[in-house]
């Protein structure tokens, strides 16, 4: 271990929209249970810019409260909660370098990807989670505790990639498994089991509790609603049509509830306001019945949001990063019938859209068009639609953009808490099933693993530029700004590099640019830029 340095190059956050890139931070020592990893890249993430501009307002900078002991918690150097300074960077890849002596699951030489959202962690809202309130990987060395990365039913949350594939392209499967998991999020078509549930107005439940049973049912009427404040619910039924009294409703689900309002013939007289924020990352759902009986409400609440036969499928904001991949996702999907739309207001964006997703889709023979909203808005009709762009406006346009039992994946991280106006009169009229996730699990990962070794992705397809630490300031002000073409992937050992767009290489770094593959990054590119020949 002698040739670890006693420093190094980090960034740190270190208040509300304040960074700063440290020359000589400490390279943390290594305990019994815990692991030093050499950091080979690391891609910024938009939900990077989120923790910046929240820092310790954000759930997952908060304190850790289960899920480990606290005298553990407090061996552990890179824990960071509430307004200490932490380091963001939750997409790398690394090598083990040190490992202490009751490391049991992983050993020095290991090539891991980190999946950074460590659910077994809870904060008060949320999970413990790397780059957030774990230092993450925007540095060169960095500590993993084994205790944080693998969970007490055995789930390991550092996963283990071969030397094959370039540092970026491993890198970039994180921001892939987050858009495999919106497809795969199991979802709740019924009242959740041992839950509370709350019972607005009168009507007849039906068969709605004959399987499923909540421990606890709360009555109330529908003036009473304001005054449950501070209560939560797995599940609230709305036997009412007043827009007020659902809006205070929603107020009152707690995470991963589910709200269905039963209309009974009735009709909500206006738009309703929403926390759209809480959609995406507290997992809350919206159903409901024009009839009488709830249970109607919750049977067409999809199993997941994945693409089904025949689906016209609408990608609002598809010439960015996140666009791109859920745009290629659907035209590999394999799925019979489906028809793709990919959207965006930047003609420079939707040609390099085109061009990234165009072949794809025809050797796929998959209906593919690229529309300028801002010249050609789209018509009504669309079965699947996904939004990756924060604005509730836009939500609520795709909304009404949804035919008849469409779903709507909400992808774009709008902040919870806030609230956008949804016709849920044809929500509930149409069966439009709104959906948000946040983050990805082991198993997204290693789907999107499987497609990499199988051939069906090739997440390099993404990569827009590179740098080194010194570009991180105008790295991270072009994910703010929405002005990169695709993810940016930082080389933290590469101190002095600045910001370079791929499309810049030939006139910047030649010899990096003459190892690319039909302009796409391959590891004999990175090899060469590392090398700095």
């Amino acid at each position: 271990m002698s040739d670890i340095p006693a420093t190094q190059h980090a960034i740190q956050i270190v208040g509300v929209d304040e960074f700063v890139l440290n020359p000589a931070k400490p390279v943390d020592e290594v305990g019994p249970h815990q692991m030093l990893l050499k950091v080979e890249a690391c891609g910024i993430c938009f939900s990077d810019t989120k923790l910046l501009h929240a820092f310790d307002s954000h759930p997952r900078k908060a304190e850790v409260i289960s899920g480990i002991a606290p005298e553990a918690l407090a061996e552990i150097p890179g824990y960071r909660p509430g307004g200490r300074a932490t380091v963001p960077g939750h997409e790398p890849v690394g090598c083990i370098i040190a490992a202490g002596e009751q490391v049991t699951h992983f050993e020095v030489g290991d090539r891991v990807l980190v999946q950074a959202d460590w659910k077994h962690l809870r904060t008060p809202k949320s999970n413990g989670a790397f780059g957030y309130n774990f230092e993450g990987a925007l540095q060169e060395y960095v500590v993993i505790d084994e205790r944080c990365v693998v969970s007490p039913s055995g789930e390991e949350f550092l996963i283990h990639v071969t030397d094959g594939p370039s540092a970026a392209a491993v890198g970039l499967i994180e921001p892939w498994a987050t858009v495999e998991g919106s497809y795969a999020w199991a979802e709740r078509n019924h009242v959740a089991d041992g839950g509370r549930l709350l019972v607005v107005g009168d009507g007849d439940l039906g068969s709605l509790t004959s399987q499923h049973q909540p421990a606890e049912t709360v009555l109330a009427a529908p003036q009473e609603v304001a005054g449950l404040g501070g209560e939560t619910f797995d599940d609230i039924v709305c036997f009412c049509s007043d827009a007020e009294v659902i809006e205070a409703c929603a107020k009152l689900l707690g995470t991963r509830g589910v709200l269905c309002v039963v209309l009974g013939g009735g009709r909500i007289d206006r738009k309703v306001s929403l926390d759209i924020g809480r959609v995406h990352y507290d997992f809350i759902r919206f159903c409901g019945t024009t009839g009488d009986d709830p249970a109607d409400g919750y049977a067409w609440i999809p199993a997941t949001g994945e693409l089904r036969t025949g689906d016209k499928v609408a990608i609002i904001g598809a010439a960015g990063p996140m666009g791109q991949m859920h745009t290629m996702r659907a035209v590999t999907s394999g799925v019979p019938g489906v028809t793709v739309t990919g959207t965006d207001v930047s003609d420079d964006r939707l040609e390099h859209l085109r061009g990234v997703v165009g072949p794809v889709a025809e050797a796929r023979e998959v209906p593919l068009k690229i529309v300028n909203t801002s010249a050609a808005p789209l018509k009504p009709g669309y079965t699947h639609l996904s939004c990756m762009v924060p604005v509730p406006a836009l939500v609520s346009q795709a909304v009404d953009l949804a035919g008849e039992g469409a779903i709507v994946n909400a992808f774009a991280g709008i902040p919870a808490g806030t609230f956008g106006d949804f016709d849920l009169q044809g929500i509930i009229e149409r069966r439009v099933f709104m959906l948000g996730t946040s983050g990805s699990d082991v198993s997204d990962m290693r789907t999107v693993l499987r497609k990499i070794e199988d051939g069906v992705i090739d997440t390099t397809i993404s990569l827009d530029a590179i740098t080194g630490m010194a570009g991180f300031a105008d790295a991270i002000g072009s994910v703010i700004n929405r002005t990169s073409g695709g993810k940016i992937m930082v080389f933290p050992s590469l101190h002095d590099l600045g910001l370079i767009r791929l499309a810049e290489l030939e006139t910047k770094l030649p010899h990096v640019a003459e190892k690319l593959k039909n302009g796409r990054w391959t590891k004999e590119a990175e090899e060469a830029l590392l090398a700095g020949e």
